[in-house]
């Protein structure tokens, strides 16, 4: 489980675990989510078809949720929220200010995170090495 987070993570291919995805190791603006068109050390294609990144759309939202249901959780055992206190309107644009700042990194983490469930590592790619 670790080995396929760290994958994740690392944003590289997922079919060999070594080539890079992105053009760009760091996010820049103008260029931030720019992907090679196939893996420097296996070959394998990053886009399928046209559109082919659409779906991560979902992965990204899904991310973004579990992002806000995870720091609601910790700000409520932190201050103690009921629903008589204010505290929500706090939280809410602390919230909203991570979501923004963290937002390259999840459109990319997404990217991979959809590119993982379609292609998995090849084990006879490594048997030929």
């Amino acid at each position: 489980m670790f080995k396929f987070l760290k994958n994740l993570f690392s944003f590289k291919c997922p079919r060999c675990h070594e080539g890079n995805l992105f053009v760009n190791k760091w996010y820049n603006f103008p260029n931030g989510n720019k992907m090679v068109e196939k893996c420097n050390v296996c070959g394998q294609r990053t886009e399928i078809e046209p559109g082919f990144f659409q779906g991560t759309g979902y992965v990204s939202y899904g991310l973004t949720v579990g992002f806000s249901l995870i720091t609601f959780a910790i700000w409520v055992f932190v201050t103690g929220y009921t629903l008589q206190n204010k505290e929500i309107f706090w939280w809410l644009p602390i919230n909203i200010f991570f979501l923004i700042i963290l937002q390259p990194w999840i459109m990319r983490l997404s990217r991979v995170i959809w590119l993982t469930a379609f292609f998995h590592s090849d084990d006879e790619f490594f048997e030929k090495k």
